[in-house]
């Protein structure tokens, strides 16, 4: 009898590739979203011109500490949930499937439009690069070839894309010390001076501008949690790579923006900065490198918006994973392929959308550093701050049911003085959104891009309602992720009467 040859595997599997990452690949995947060469080179620059406040690194170490203590519970929940979806199982957990979905319908659009508009600043500096050397070649070319890279790193293994981000991260890193190094050692009046660190001028009305634009500086170091599915040791990995890229993002961000105002003097570094605006750093340093060094400076800016571009485009394509495999989204979105684990029809479906938004703008003749870059990243910022922000009172929801064995520290005082700190800095985001676009007082952004945020959270809590009513087997399922449960570990631990009962039959939910 002829013995039945084995079944073809499916073209498509419903899970993430296993074991892949350790705690260097998280954190580079963490660090290149926060894209510590791009903030010290283009927003801290652009911050020093604009504001004029010599208060930038003082708002950074601030920054990092609001975002250490958001962390600490971030964490803390990281722990007993591993799922891909992030903000939006988190938020499930602690809040409720309903404002649950809300927060996915904000994520997907807020992540997309992060890494669309750094295809603007990629094509921008890339065009610039391309000019010294007298090939004149359009923004969007450049873009495209960029993206045309990211496409295929996208469905391919996610430690592949990991070891490409060490090399960049590496190497983006060494230059941004060199160059710190170099400012520092070169001051103005051949003084150092520490006055930038006085937070003093926390307590001026500045404050509100300088906390927004320094959180835009860390978005994408959260990024590390959608890799949880992946990672070899979920519940230690994240952690220690969530610290990490936190930690290493805020000294890399404060102590560039301290050696820049070493470098011109803190009473000079506003019109230096002015003046030379994303030169600024090339102009301090090229006085005593050699040119190869600081033409490397320039390379390694544009390979460090390039890392974002892959660490983004891992995020955004694993949300919608995670929606598909849940049934939010349509069952095709929760398939991966069975050889490199790559989120099919997330990441063809990111590729999709940047091409077409791309190719719009390029029709329209907009520039890209304005209204692509600035603007598109800006926006997406709003969105995923308002994550952060109702993650940390989803944290306190959860551990509020039972603490599972963590400590009062990081269940309940850390989230709560977060979603304080993150309340302040929202508030102040929301009210001069506007002066954040630069636009004028009288113009429909002003108060548009809040609202329209508010829009999509409402569609997603509707949708998540119509689901309760028809598809009460699919509502059950939201948030519990690959294994239909909180955690394995942690809740096959727990008691019987700790864990609450649901009206859908779904384990550990009291919505």
């Amino acid at each position: 009898m002829l013995q039945k040859e084995p079944a073809e595997p499916d073209i498509v599997a419903r899970a993430l590739a296993k074991n892949r990452l350790g705690v260097p690949s998280v954190v580079f995947f963490g660090v290149a979203g926060a894209a510590p060469l791009t903030v010290i080179i283009g927003a801290i620059s652009a911050i020093y011109a604009i504001i004029g406040s010599t208060a930038v690194p003082i708002a950074y170490v601030a920054v990092a500490g609001i975002l250490s203590l958001f962390t600490v519970g971030f964490v803390a929940m990281s722990r007993h949930i591993v799922n891909s979806g992030a903000f939006y199982s988190y938020i499930s957990h602690g809040l409720g499937r309903v404002i649950g979905v809300g927060a996915a319908f904000v994520a997907l659009p807020a992540y997309s439009l992060m890494q669309i508009g750094l295809f603007g600043l990629f094509g921008s500096a890339a065009s610039g690069i391309l000019a010294a050397f007298g090939v004149v070649t359009p923004w969007y070319v450049c873009a495209i070839a960029a993206w045309l890279v990211v496409t295929v790193l996208g469905l391919l293994w996610v430690d592949l894309s990991g070891k490409v981000l060490a090399v960049l991260l590496v190497a983006e890193i060494a230059i941004v010390l060199l160059y710190d190094f170099v400012m520092v050692s070169n001051p103005a009046d051949g003084h150092i001076t520490f006055s930038p660190f006085n937070p003093g001028p926390l307590l001026t009305p500045v404050v509100g501008t300088l906390l927004v634009l320094a959180v835009a500086g860390f978005v994408g170091f959260e990024a590390t949690v959608v890799l949880s599915e992946e990672t070899k040791d979920p519940k230690r990995t994240i952690g220690r790579a969530t610290h990490i890229a936190v930690i290493l993002a805020g000294l890399l961000c404060a102590v560039s923006s301290w050696a820049m105002a070493v470098s011109t003097g803190p009473e000079n570094i506003h019109a230096t900065a002015a003046e030379h605006q994303t030169d600024l750093v090339f102009f301090l340093v090229g006085k005593h490198l050699p040119a190869p060094l600081v033409n490397m400076g320039y390379l390694l800016f544009l390979t460090s918006v390039f890392a974002a571009l892959l660490a983004f485009h891992a995020a955004v394509a694993r949300y919608q994973f995670a929606l598909g495999r849940e049934g939010v989204l349509p069952a095709a979105w929760g398939r991966t392929h069975p050889r490199t684990g790559a989120p099919l029809a997330g990441s063809i479906t990111q590729s999709v959308l940047a091409i077409l938004v791309l190719t719009a703008y390029a029709f329209a003749g907009a520039e890209p550093l304005v209204y692509v870059f600035a603007w598109l990243t800006t926006i997406g910022g709003l969105g995923v701050l308002i994550l952060m922000w109702a993650t940390s009172a989803a944290v306190i929801g959860f551990f509020m049911r039972s603490r599972r064995s963590e400590s009062v520290w990081r269940a309940y005082i850390a989230p709560f003085l977060s979603f304080l700190l993150l309340s302040v800095a929202l508030t102040a985001t929301v009210i001069g959104f506007g002066e954040l676009l630069q636009v004028d007082g009288d113009s429909v952004f002003q108060w548009l891009i809040p609202v329209l945020y508010l829009a999509v959270a409402g569609l997603g809590f509707i949708w998540a309602a119509i689901m309760r009513a028809g598809r009460p087997e699919v509502y059950a399922q939201i948030g519990r992720g690959a294994d239909g449960r909180v955690s394995i570990l942690s809740e096959a631990a727990l008691p019987p009467k700790q864990l609450h009962a649901d009206p859908v039959g779904a384990r550990g939910y009291p919505y």
